[in-house]
């Protein structure tokens, strides 16, 4: 029984809902029928979203301009806290040794040798002007 029940109802439901459709589109051809209701409305529906696009990116750069120069203020604000340890030959070298590493680090060693070589045959199809766009059929 639920087995033909349930072969029965999709067609029951597409028919229902084509009925409505067809109803739907008579209501609205009675109400608009050269369709300028339908032009409006969907020329507005696409400039208001277009003008909220534009207002939300216009604030989104405002807000993260807001953001860098709040956080370049709390850079400058920041207060040095003077070390009064007097810090040994140790400590030193260890810092210079970081230092050393960190710049060294930064640009790599490259070998100044050119590996661009010329090549033997000058002659090549995509610099031929006779293949040029000008060119008249005969």
């Amino acid at each position: 029984m639920n087995f033909i029940l349930a072969q029965v109802t999709p067609t029951l439901v597409d028919s229902l809902t084509k009925s409505k459709i067809h109803q739907n589109s008579e209501k609205f051809i009675q109400i608009d029928p050269m369709g300028v209701g339908m032009t409006f409305i969907g020329m507005s529906v696409v400039f208001l979203s277009l003008l909220l696009l534009y207002i939300l990116f216009f604030n989104i750069t405002k807000i993260i301009n807001l953001k860098l120069s709040l956080v370049k203020k709390e850079k400058s604000e920041k207060k040095q806290i003077p070390i009064s340890i007097n810090p040994d030959e140790e400590v030193y070298a260890s810092i210079g040794l970081a230092l050393h590493l960190h710049f060294s680090e930064l640009h790599d060693k490259e070998s100044t040798v050119l590996t661009i070589n010329k090549v033997a045959r000058t002659y090549s199809p995509w610099s031929s002007k006779i293949y040029g766009l000008r060119q008249f059929p005969r």
